[in-house]
């Protein structure tokens, strides 16, 4: 049995998309993009904000309650009720310190059933000592070694994942240059746990 090790935020939740319409909401009204225009991440230059500025206004974000209240990913969520059983899946997100135990019982609370392990690589922040161990993602799959198959948003980290020798699979969002849709995208994940589809007709 495989091991598919998940991004959680705009994998597993709209992370990207929920922050966005809420900034646009309360601050950000002027804004003449829309989420799916969001074609580089971070995206502040876009949005005509400062780097620090959008990492604070990301953090109150998560730590406020609104993340807490995010849906899962509609498609994924269903992917994990009809196949989720026929691999060990753990999470393993770039998060914020302080901003960790919010994550975790989110992914706890609704894929629980199915994910059992989660571990963080800290994302940077000023002022923050997050310690020695691992900086980034594939540092953290070099080390941990059990990894079978990553799947996330960035590019970068599922070209390291490959570099290691896993298996990756791009998750469609509007920064990067996955060529699938999101319903094509689960597919292909799961012909690599060996099992045929059984999503959606249609």
């Amino acid at each position: 049995m495989k091991t598919i090790v998940w991004d959680v935020d705009d994998v597993l939740n709209d992370l990207m998309r929920s922050w966005f319409e809420d900034w646009v909401s309360y601050g950000g009204g002027a804004c003449p993009l829309g989420y799916e225009q969001i074609s580089v991440n971070p995206p502040q230059e876009l949005l005509g904000i400062s780097k620090p500025e959008y990492l604070q206004s990301l953090d109150d974000f998560r730590l406020s309650g609104k993340a807490a209240r995010m849906q899962p990913v509609p498609e994924v969520f269903e992917w994990f009720c009809l196949h989720g059983e026929k691999a060990h899946n753990i999470a393993l997100t770039a998060t914020p310190l302080r901003a960790g135990s919010v994550s975790a019982e989110w992914v706890m609370r609704n894929f629980g059933r199915w994910i059992r392990s989660f571990s963080m690589v800290p994302s940077q922040r000023p002022g923050v000592d997050t310690g020695g161990n691992h900086s980034s993602k594939t540092e953290f799959l070099r080390w941990w070694g059990k990894g079978d198959i990553l799947v996330d948003d960035s590019e970068e980290n599922v070209t390291g994942a490959l570099s290691l020798g896993l298996q990756a699979v791009l998750f469609p969002r509007p920064w990067n240059r996955a060529e699938l849709t999101i319903p094509e995208t689960l597919i292909r994940l799961t012909e690599m746990i060996g099992g045929p589809d059984q999503g959606r007709e249609g």
